[in-house]
C-alpha cells in the first residue's frame, strides 16, 4: 500500500476535471464495505450487514454501479480499493461507504480490516487504510465528486490496548469537491449495542430517498435527524467542499422562502424530559470461564505461550486482554510473570497498577504506579492510573493533580477527563464540564468507571 502522505499529496495536487455546475450525467461508482466480524471484538456487528445491504440497494436505485464487500482482510480490502480506483474515469462521481471499526492516529482516520493486529499506536498506520489517502487517490484518478460516508465511530477493542489513543475519528483532509460524513462528532464514539439496524444509516437512507434535494442537503438533514433522535447525544460530523451540483436522486429543486418554512429542514423538536442529575450505571458482570475459553484472541495468545513459556510479549498482550474483559485475577498472573522477567517494565507496571486499582488492592496499585513513573516520569497512562488509585483512596487533590498532568500530555483522554470531573465533584467543586466532555467522547465511560467501583454521584 502506498504511504498515506504520498497518496495525500498526489491527490491534493491534481485538479478535478468536473463540469462547472452539474454532475447529473457523470458515471456514478460506489464501494460499500461492511466489516462486522472482528475476532478481537466481543460480538459480531449485526447492524453492519443489514445496513450495508440497504445502502447498496439505495445506491443502485440512484444509478450507482456498486461493489459491495463484507468482512475484508487487509489483502482483500486493498484489492477492493484498487478495483474501485481502476473503475474511476475522469469526471465520475466516486463514493465509498464504510461500516465497521476505524481509529485515529497522528490526526488521520484509518479504516480497519477484520484481521488488523493492533497492540500499539504504530500498528494503526501499518494495518489500517488512511481515509485521507483514499480520498486523495479518488481525486488523482479523476473523480469530479468524492463522497465518503463513514459509520465507524465506535469504541473498539484496539483502542483500549494503548490508553494514549485519541478516541473517535479525526477530521478528513479532503480534496476540493468532496463530501465527508461521519456517524459521530470528531473525537467522539457512539454507544455500543447489539442492534439489527443503525440509527445513522436509517436517517441517511431516508434523506437519500428524499426527492429534489442536493446531496449536501441530504447529508445535512441526516446529521440533523440523528441529533434530534438522540437529543444531541450523537452529533454526526459533516465536511463539504462541494461546488458541483449533485443529488443522489437526480434533479435538485431549490427551496424557496415561504410561510411554511424550509421543507428540507427537520421539524423543531420538543424539549426532552430532564434526566435525573446523577445516574449511576451498573457495572458489567465479569466474564464467565466459558466466554473466555471461546475468545479467539486469548486462545491464539495462549497457544503461543504454551509453545514458548518465555514469550513475554504474548503474555503481556494476554494480560491486557484479560484486564479489558475484567478477568482481573488472570490478568494479574500474566503481568506478574512479565514484571518478574523485567522489574523495570514501566508499561507492565502501569497495567498491573490499573488492574490492582480495579480490584481494590490500592496500596499495591500505588506502589506499581509510583515505580512506573519513577522509571518513566512522562508516562501519561501511569498518571491516569494513579489518578484512579488516588480517587479510590479519597485523595481527591492528588487525583486531580495526576489527571491534570495526564490531560496535559493527552487532552483527548476520556478516562482522565471523567476521573478529574469525579474528583472535582467529590472535592466540592464543579466537575460537570469534564464529565460531559468525557461522555461525549465515550458514552460508555461511566459504565467503565462503575466497573472500577467509581461513580460520578456524590452523596
Amino acid at each position: 500500500m502506498r504511504t498515506a502522505m504520498t497518496m495525500l499529496l498526489a491527490g491534493l495536487l491534481v485538479t478535478s476535471a468536473a463540469p462547472a455546475s452539474r454532475a447529473a450525467d457523470a458515471a456514478k461508482l460506489a464501494l460499500v464495505i461492511g466489516n462486522a466480524r472482528y475476532p478481537d471484538n466481543e460480538f459480531v456487528l449485526n447492524d453492519v450487514a443489514n445496513d450495508t445491504q440497504d445502502v447498496t440497494e439505495e445506491l443502485k436505485r440512484d444509478g450507482f454501479v456498486v461493489d459491495r464487500q463484507s468482512n475484508l482482510t487487509a489483502d482483500t480490502m486493498r484489492q477492493a480499493l484498487d478495483r474501485f480506483y481502476a473503475r474511476i474515469d475522469r469526471g465520475a462521481v466516486a463514493l465509498i461507504f464504510f461500516d465497521g471499526f476505524a481509529i485515529q492516529s497522528n490526526r488521520q482516520t484509518y479504516l480497519l480490516p477484520v484481521d488488523a493486529q493492533i497492540w500499539t499506536e504504530p500498528d494503526v498506520a501499518r494495518d489500517g487504510f488512511s481515509l485521507d489517502a483514499i480520498l486523495a487517490e479518488m481525486n488523482t484518478r479523476g473523480a469530479a465528486i468524492k463522497i465518503a460516508l463513514i459509520d465507524a465511530s465506535r469504541r473498539n477493542p484496539f483502542e483500549r490496548r494503548f490508553r494514549r489513543y485519541s478516541a473517535g475519528l479525526a477530521p478528513a483532509i479532503a480534496p476540493s469537491n468532496s463530501l465527508v460524513l461521519y456517524s459521530a462528532a470528531l473525537g467522539a464514539v457512539t454507544a455500543g449495542g447489539k442492534t439489527d439496524h443503525g440509527l445513522f444509516v436509517a436517517e441517511l437512507l431516508r434523506e437519500m430517498r428524499a426527492p429534489s434535494i442536493s446531496a449536501e442537503q441530504a447529508l445535512t438533514n441526516t446529521k440533523n435527524g440523528v441529533v434530534a433522535a438522540t437529543n444531541r447525544e450523537q452529533v454526526p460530523w459533516l465536511s463539504s467542499s462541494l461546488t458541483t451540483e449533485f443529488s443522489f436522486g437526480g434533479s435538485v429543486t431549490r427551496p424557496t422562502d415561504n410561510a411554511g418554512g424550509d421543507p428540507t429542514k427537520p421539524e423543531p423538536q420538543k424539549p426532552a424530559p430532564q434526566k435525573p442529575a446523577c445516574e449511576a450505571p451498573q457495572a458489567e458482570p465479569p466474564p464467565s470461564a466459558d466466554s473466555l475459553a471461546k475468545d479467539s484472541v486469548i486462545a491464539d495468545l495462549s497457544r503461543k505461550i504454551a509453545a514458548n513459556a518465555n514469550d513475554v510479549v504474548s503474555r503481556y498482550k494476554r494480560g491486557q486482554v484479560y484486564a479489558i474483559k475484567r478477568a482481573y485475577a488472570l490478568a494479574m498472573q500474566d503481568f506478574d510473570v512479565v514484571i518478574r522477567g523485567n522489574p523495570r517494565d514501566a508499561q507492565a507496571l502501569n497495567n498491573r497498577c490499573w488492574t490492582r486499582a480495579a480490584t481494590g488492592d490500592l496500596q499495591g496499585a500505588l506502589a506499581d504506579c509510583n515505580l512506573a513513573l519513577q522509571i518513566n516520569p512522562g508516562l501519561s497512562d501511569a498518571l491516569d492510573s494513579r489518578g484512579l488509585v488516588n480517587l479510590k483512596l479519597g485523595r481527591t487533590a492528588e487525583a486531580i493533580k495526576d489527571y491534570d498532568d495526564a490531560i496535559q500530555r493527552n487532552p483527548r483522554s476520556s478516562s482522565s477527563l471523567f476521573g478529574r470531573g469525579v474528583a472535582r465533584r467529590k472535592s466540592g467543586g464543579d466537575g460537570a464540564t469534564d464529565i460531559a466532555q468525557a461522555k461525549s467522547m465515550n458514552p460508555d465511560i461511566a459504565k467503565e468507571f462503575a466497573g472500577y467501583g467509581v461513580t460520578e454521584c456524590v452523596p
